[in-house]
């Protein structure tokens, strides 16, 4: 089964949260657009949460329920 990842990044001045290819909520805060991406992953389990800074880079994750590609070794 994959995961549902939702990405928080930042666009033109606010932090945009997105699942795939489509934008769900923006807001004028990354901590707002944070709390709203692990709302949205935590109704679609299994999910991640991918955290953008300012220069596009990951800067956190978040991961709910249990991961489908664990891994080996």
């Amino acid at each position: 089964m994959d995961r549902n990842v939702v990405h928080v990044v930042p666009r033109s001045g606010h932090w945009q949260v997105e699942q795939g290819e489509t934008g769900i909520a923006t807001s004028d805060t990354k901590e707002k657009a944070i709390q709203l991406a692990r709302e949205a992953a935590g109704r679609t389990k299994p999910s991640q949460v991918v955290v953008h800074g300012e220069d596009g880079r990951v800067q956190d994750e978040f991961t709910y329920e249990d991961d489908p590609f664990p891994p080996r070794g």
